[in-house]
C-alpha cells in the first residue's frame, strides 16, 4: 500500500509540474520572460506561490526549463525539415523559410527565445540550443558538400555563422519596437521580405546557387 501511495504522489507531482510549465510557457508566449513571475504563475496554476518552489528552486530555474521546452520544439521542427526528404539545397531553403514563418507567427515568444534579456540560467540554455541548431546545419552542409551543392570549407564554423545570421535577421523585425510600429501602420518589413533576404544571404554563405526568379507570364 505504501508503494502505491508513493507512486500516486509521484504521478500527481509530475502532472502538476507539467501544468506549471504549460502555464509558464503561455505567460512567456504572451508577454515574454518579464511576464513570468512566481506570484502571477501561481495564480494561473491555482496553487500557493510557495508550492512552486517544491518543483523549481528559483525563477531562473523555472525560466530555463520553459526556455528548453519552447526551444526543443523549434529544434525538432527544424530538424524534421533539414533531415527530411529532398536535396540539401532544397532542405536548406525550406528550413530557413519555415523557421522564419514559425517565428513570425509567434513573435513574442520568438523574440523572448532569441534576444530578450534573461536570467543567467536561461542564457546558458540559449547557448546550448544555438549549438543544437548549428549541429543540424553542419549535418546538412556536410551532405551538400558531398553532392557539390555547397562549397563550405569550415563546416562547423559556417554552421554557427548561419545560426547567428538567422537570429540577427529576425530579432529586429520581431522586436517590440517593430511590432508597435507595424501595429501603428508605419512602414515595416514583411515576412516575405525577411525570409527571402535571409535565404539569399545563407545560400551565398554556403556557395549555393540562388533560386531562379520566375519569368512573368505573358
Amino acid at each position: 500500500m505504501a508503494y502505491r501511495t508513493t507512486a500516486l504522489r509521484i504521478d500527481r507531482d509530475q502532472a502538476l509540474r507539467t501544468r506549471i510549465l504549460a502555464c509558464a510557457l503561455q505567460r512567456v508566449a504572451s508577454g515574454g520572460f518579464t511576464a513570468l513571475t512566481m506570484q502571477a504563475l501561481a495564480e494561473d496554476v491555482g496553487i500557493a506561490t510557495g508550492s512552486l518552489y517544491r518543483h523549481f528552486r528559483s525563477k531562473g530555474e523555472l525560466a530555463a526549463e520553459v526556455f528548453s521546452l519552447a526551444s526543443q520544439r523549434e529544434v525538432d521542427a527544424l530538424g524534421e525539415i533539414l533531415r527530411g526528404p529532398g536535396e540539401p539545397l532544397e532542405r536548406l531553403q525550406l528550413g530557413l523559410q519555415r523557421f522564419a514563418e514559425r517565428a513570425w507567427h509567434s513573435r513574442q515568444l520568438a523574440f523572448a527565445l532569441i534576444a530578450e534579456p534573461v536570467e543567467p540560467e536561461v542564457d546558458e540554455r540559449r547557448l546550448r540550443y544555438r549549438e543544437a541548431y548549428a549541429a543540424l546545419f553542419a549535418e546538412l552542409l556536410e551532405a551538400g558538400n558531398r553532392l557539390g551543392q555547397f562549397q563550405v570549407a569550415q563546416v562547423n564554423l559556417i554552421a554557427a555563422c548561419l545560426v547567428g545570421a538567422i537570429a540577427e535577421a529576425l530579432v529586429g523585425p520581431l522586436s517590440p519596437q517593430a511590432r508597435a510600429a507595424r501595429e501603428a501602420g508605419q512602414p515595416a518589413l514583411s515576412l516575405s521580405q525577411v525570409s527571402q533576404s535571409l535565404i539569399t544571404f545563407c545560400l551565398r554563405a554556403v556557395g549555393a546557387p540562388l533560386p531562379q526568379k520566375e519569368e512573368p507570364q505573358p
